[in-house]
């Protein structure tokens, strides 16, 4: 059990078989599971608001639930794990990783995302669904987490740093969303771990 402080509350974190509950004092209690195709629409409305509202998604055009499907499938082939983090049979949050580049040579290397519904914000959930994907790149014997991040997401970049992220990386002026400008962040975790020779 890992005890984390979240907003001057005390939460407990348990871990079994990729479970995670997380028990708030008012007794509510979010579980991090992995995601199924029937939490496709939740995920694609978590996903649209963030691409619609928020520099979090360097897109303008909201997706579709095809889209979703797609990448829900592309992911699960490919062995990567995509979460979603539950409270009373609502879906709060999801996070996932995939591909850094497809080049041979970057296969110890992932990109994560996390995302957390409006509502849901400000109760730890976020700290659970990136540490889902920590625990998940370590089982896969991954080298390297990569979160790409606006540079004007202060609550995501904080979230990072809290676990072990570096800035490595200060991309200016790259992506241009709701008539500015904006500089994007390359933060890195590298893991204690030996990847097989080739």
């Amino acid at each position: 059990m890992l005890l984390l402080l979240a907003l001057g509350r005390r939460i407990n974190f348990k871990k079994h078989d990729l479970l995670y509950n997380l028990v708030m004092y008012d007794k509510s209690v979010i579980t991090v599971r992995d995601a199924h195709e029937s939490d496709l629409d939740a995920i694609l409305a978590i996903y649209n608001d963030a691409i619609i509202n928020t520099t979090a998604v360097y897109s303008e055009e909201p997706h579709t639930l095809e889209m979703r499907k797609t990448w829900y499938q592309d992911r699960v082939k490919n062995n990567f794990p995509v979460y979603v983090a539950e409270t009373d049979g609502m879906v709060a949050g999801f996070s996932s990783f995939g591909h850094f580049r497809v080049w041979p040579c970057y296969r110890y290397t992932v990109e994560i995302s996390v995302y957390v519904e409006t509502s849901y914000r400000g109760r730890g959930i976020s700290k659970i669904l990136l540490q889902s994907l920590i625990d998940r790149a370590k089982e896969m014997n991954m080298h390297a987490v990569i979160a790409g991040i606006s540079a004007d997401n202060e609550i995501s970049l904080n979230l990072h740093r809290s676990f072990g992220f570096k800035e490595v990386a200060d991309f200016k002026e790259v992506g241009y969303k709701f008539g500015r400008w904006l500089d994007l962040k390359f933060l890195e975790l590298l893991l204690n771990n030996t990847p097989k020779a080739i």
